[in-house]
């Protein structure tokens, strides 16, 4: 892979970054005001219904523009508006996606319009893959997470009790539309789990880009314009060289979960909702450093880096007191887990990441450290 450069690149009206996967191909569109662009909605599939996901934080602020914005090119536009957070990723709220679409008696050249953050474009992936065995829709991220990690490769899923994401389908949308502008209104606390799946990209594949990141935090933190669509378009860019060559997670894209396996313990330990996704992620990948380095893969400065670095970042660096034996029990069900055996992404070289197992006995060492 091509590293990133020194400096942040100005922000071009719209920059296109391809995912490239057969017929199944799309295109991630970065830029400002894309919502109100007329062009973002050409060569999308016409319908006589469209129907615009999205919940009840993100709806007040951007539902109306995207109607009015999909109105001339549908018979009808409606509105399906989801209760807010990660507590509501399930069977309950899915289903309400589902019984509007049969209320309106949506057929299968209904197109869906995911209109949010990671939540509601995971259901509204799911919903799509699974409405009369598939209808198209596109993906329009309202928070950094989701426009740099979530809304790109087709990873669509709700949480069960035991797991987070286990239930689910890999189901590519048409497009993805990274409007910058809507960052603006993206609470602190939001812009900074965003950061976290922005920084996992450095250790795992472009050890340039993680200096990057050290450079520019501070401008990504205060939203500068410029920085933040460097940001987006070179995670988008290193997410979609990953997906282009392992779309079902077979091997080399488990490589994005660098932090995941502690970071979907902890959250599926506090029940969904206490701690956001961003927040296990980059509490996560302070773990999973640490065990890169007990197993002498990394040096301990690794550690040091990657822990400065996320708390730079505003985020955890110490998980909740679970219990080791619970945070093995979560990560057990993980789906990067074969015949129970917990398998980790860890780091052996900075920019590259590999997936191996590692013994119990570390795995409590590190959450002695950092957990409790």
């Amino acid at each position: 892979m091509t590293s990133a450069s020194a400096a942040p690149i100005a922000a071009a009206p719209v920059v296109t970054v391809p995912i490239a996967l057969g017929d199944r191909s799309y295109d991630i569109r970065i830029g400002d005001g894309l919502l109100d662009d007329p062009a973002s909605w050409q060569g999308l599939p016409r319908a006589a219904v469209a129907a615009i996901v999205t919940n009840t934080t993100v709806a007040p602020l951007y539902a109306q523009r995207l109607a009015a914005a999909l109105a001339p090119h549908y018979g009808r536009v409606l509105q399906i508006e989801l209760p807010d957070g990660e507590a509501h990723k399930d069977w309950q709220t899915l289903d309400q996606i589902f019984s509007a679409l049969l209320a309106a008696s949506a057929d299968r050249k209904t197109v869906l319009f995911a209109l949010g953050g990671g939540v509601v474009g995971d259901m509204t992936g799911f919903a799509a893959a699974s409405y009369m065995r598939g209808i198209p829709f596109v993906q329009v991220p309202t928070t950094l997470l989701a426009q740099v990690d979530s809304s790109v490769g087709g990873k669509t899923a709700i949480n069960h009790p035991l797991g987070k994401n286990m239930i689910g389908a890999f189901y590519q949308p048409l497009r993805v539309l990274c409007d910058l502008a809507v960052l603006d209104t993206l609470p602190e606390r939001e812009l900074s789990a965003g950061l976290a799946e922005i920084i996992k990209y450095g250790p795992i594949a472009d050890a340039d880009f993680l200096g990057w990141i050290e450079d520019h935090l501070d401008a990504l933190l205060a939203r500068d314009r410029a920085a933040m669509a460097h940001a987006v378009r070179r995670s988008c860019e290193i997410k979609a060289w990953v997906v282009g060559q392992d779309e079902r997670e077979g091997g080399l894209r488990a490589i994005l979960n660098f932090g995941h396996t502690f970071g979907h313990a902890i959250e599926a330990g506090l029940g969904y909702g206490e701690w956001l996704h961003g927040e296990g992620v980059g509490c996560g990948m302070v773990m999973a450093s640490d065990l890169s380095v007990r197993l002498g893969l990394m040096p301990p400065a690794f550690l040091d880096r990657m822990q400065r670095l996320v708390e730079r970042a505003r985020l955890p660096v110490r998980g909740p007191a679970l219990g080791a034996e619970r945070y093995l029990e979560l990560m057990r069900v993980d789906k990067k887990a074969e015949g129970g055996e917990i398998r980790f992404v860890l780091i052996e070289q900075l920019g590259r990441a590999v997936m191996r197992a590692a013994p119990d006995a570390l795995v409590r060492e590190t959450l002695a450290a950092h957990a409790g």
